[in-house]
Parts: structure tokens; sequence; C-alpha cells
């Protein structure tokens, strides 16, 4: 009887370590999921709303975390949540937009980024001067 609240105590100190932490929500950035079926027409589109950055140049080559090498040329982009492959259209107040494909987590800089884009994704949307423009994101699929 000893052992196994002995084992059983072991697990619990063990698998208490695995728990998931969620960060706070980010009050800056916002998701919403519409009630008409959103951009695409399915009932999980969803949009987001807040800011978007670019990647420097510097990190040209350097591996992304869905594993392929980050390539200024592309149109891709990281995303803290969406799967690896998720196709988002991203758009500013002006009209301009962009299709992107999530290779790469974050952003993780200044709260109330929602996403990090390429180079080429970052002049389609005119936003190399800025850096940091208002965009929002609709999930394509």
């Amino acid at each position: 009887m000893r052992l196994a609240a002995t084992l059983g105590l072991t697990m619990l100190a063990l698998t208490g370590g695995c728990a998931h932490v969620v960060p706070p929500s980010d009050p800056s950035a916002s998701e919403v999921r519409p009630s008409d079926g959103g951009h695409d027409g399915g009932p999980d589109a969803s949009v987001q709303r807040g800011h978007a950055s670019y990647y420097a140049d510097s990190l040209a080559g350097h591996r992304t975390a869905s594993g392929e090498p980050y390539d200024p040329r592309a149109l891709t982009a990281a995303h803290r949540t969406l799967p690896f492959g998720t196709l988002v259209d991203v758009a500013r107040k002006d009209g301009r937009s962009v299709r992107v494909r999530v290779n790469d987590r974050g952003p993780f800089g200044p709260r109330g980024r929602i996403i990090d884009l390429s180079r080429s994704a970052a002049e389609a949307l005119g936003m190399i001067r800025d850096g940091v423009v208002e965009v929002t994101l609709r999930v394509v699929r």
C-alpha cells in the first residue's frame, strides 16, 4: 500500500511540471469569430486585429520554426498559434493586402504585434518605412 501511494505521488509530481501555461491575452490585439461564417464561409474562420512587423534582412537563410529557411522574397509570416501552412490574408485600412503562408512562430517582441511578415509581404503592404502597421488578419485555410 505504501509503495502504491509513493508511486501515485511521484506520478503526480512528474506530471504537474508538464502543465501548459496560457499567457495572458493581449488587450491591444483582438480576435473575432464572426457569426456569419467569416471570410471564407466556414464557421471557424477567424479575424484578428493588431499590429504587423517584418523580419530583419539579417535573418535571411536562418531556419524558421517549421524548419525551412527564411526567404525574404517569399510571402511568409510568423504567427504565435496558427498551424504551419495556414494561408492568411493580411490587410491594412487603406486597402492594401497580401496573402501569406505561416511558416514560423512569433512575433515575440512588443505586445500588440500579432504577425511578423517577410520582406516581400511587408513591401506589398507598403510598410517598410513605418516598420509596424495596424492590420486585420483573415484566415483563408
